[in-house]
């Protein structure tokens, strides 16, 4: 079982408090700072505590982890303030990948079984103060949860009793207690002030744990170095793709040192060639590219790199090196992405530019309710074409209701990159 660093954010009465006890005012912004650093810097998950008292402040925070949701690179975990299942769907709804219900309150136990039916067992876990809290609901804890977090030591005891995965969230700060922890059997990851300190190398303490023979979250290449067949100065050259949309966004060089710093680090890293030096990509501007999958070609003499890129990619402030066309051939682009996200980007620049005699200007001026009526009936045609075995009936009605659906999104300011996000998550 591999061991997960769990950084934790505190949301407190109109405060976010990191793992380590640094406060942030609740609306500046500083969550999502503390988040992306997280995010950058190690973090296998974040575990989000709500500690808001008033409604109001529950709903702030609500969209607080909404918004953690969206920019974290790693799956987000919540637990608080949880009193019923609409406060599990709104979490999980917000993008949290797991709800953690608190067991010392018997309204979060009851919520369990239903918790894990209507969402799945999967996304269950349950938090421990007491050993207690385990044995008095020790069945329902293993048929309806994935997994327990264990708020003092009683990860030890838990071991005897549960083969569940146990996360320990603790104050101690000592590097050879918390080694000693994550060498336990059934303790898949620790969260807590340790690994919360912003001045805590995440990167660093995995490297420690592998030489402890602790198994921890890596990257690693399945092929050596060794195994790479360079060019003549020793390089490897890379080609650059968002992970999103596989649009090529550059390509770089790599010797065995600037491929060992990505590995280690997540984020790419180059050997400048006019340079002759190591660079990280963004270091300066800000644009870092962070790995989401690194692949080598069938001749062990190219590096396909996915990645998150932050900003542009190119130094001139394009978001891609190849922004300028040698020679087109008329074509239609079918890729599904670029589509959706066309006639998107169409449909929205109608509702900013109206033109007059647009139908979709038509379906703005009418309104939500004409939008709406649309929607319905185009669906309803869907209804009627499949029951008919004409394929390309049905083809077109799909495309019409795809199309109302994307003027009904454009009003709500719902974008395809939150939409994909939710199918990803699901």
């Amino acid at each position: 079982m591999k061991k997960s660093m769990i950084p934790c954010i505190y949301l407190q009465s109109e405060k976010a408090v990191n793992g380590f006890g640094q406060r942030n005012l609740f609306g500046d912004g500083d969550v999502a700072e503390l988040t992306r650093f997280y995010s950058e810097n190690g973090a296998d998950s974040l575990l989000i505590f709500d500690f808001s008292v008033h409604d109001a402040e529950h709903e702030r925070a609500i969209a607080r982890i909404r918004e953690i949701c969206e920019i974290s690179e790693v799956p987000v975990m919540a637990a608080g303030n949880i009193k019923r299942l609409e406060d599990i769907k709104k979490l999980i709804y917000a993008g949290c990948a797991r709800v953690i219900l608190n067991f010392s309150k018997q309204e979060d136990i009851d919520l369990l079984p239903e918790g894990a039916r209507r969402f799945g067992k999967e996304k269950m876990i349950v938090c421990i103060s007491r050993l207690s809290e385990y044995t008095d609901n020790q069945k329902v804890i293993e048929d309806y949860a994935a997994g327990i977090l264990v708020l003092e030591a009683l990860q030890e005891k838990l071991s005897a009793l549960t083969k569940l995965p146990v996360i320990v969230h603790t104050d101690e700060n000592s590097r050879e207690e918390i080694l000693q922890i994550l060498q336990e059997e059934n303790v898949c990851g620790i969260s807590g002030s340790f690994i919360s300190s912003r001045e805590q190398n995440i990167h660093a303490f995995k490297e420690l744990c592998t030489k402890n023979q602790i198994p921890v979250e890596l990257y690693e290449s399945d092929v050596d170095w060794s195994e790479f067949k360079l060019n003549s100065d020793g390089l490897i050259p890379v080609i650059v793709q968002d992970y999103r949309t596989d649009e090529v966004l550059m390509l770089a060089y790599m010797n065995e040192e600037a491929f060992r710093m990505t590995l280690r680090s997540g984020k790419m890293t180059y050997f400048s060639r006019s340079r002759q030096e190591i660079w990280v990509k963004g270091l300066t501007s800000g644009h870092f590219q962070y790995v989401k999958e690194l692949r080598i070609d069938c001749d062990n003499d190219t590096i396909l790199a996915k990645v998150d890129q932050i900003g542009a990619a190119c130094h001139t402030g394009n978001r891609s090196c190849f922004y300028r066309t040698l020679i087109q051939k008329e074509y239609d682009d079918t890729n599904p992405l670029r589509v959706f996200q066309n006639v998107y980007d169409i449909i929205e620049d109608r509702k900013a530019h109206p033109r007059e005699g647009s139908y979709t200007n038509y379906l703005f001026d009418k309104g939500i309710d004409k939008i709406l009526k649309k929607v319905g009936e185009e669906c309803t045609e869907i209804v009627i074409a499949a029951k008919n075995p004409d394929k390309d009936e049905i083809k077109y009605e799909i495309s019409d209701f795809l199309y109302h659906v994307m003027v009904l999104m454009v009003e709500k300011g719902v974008t395809w990159e939150e939409i994909t996000r939710e199918l990803a998550r699901r």
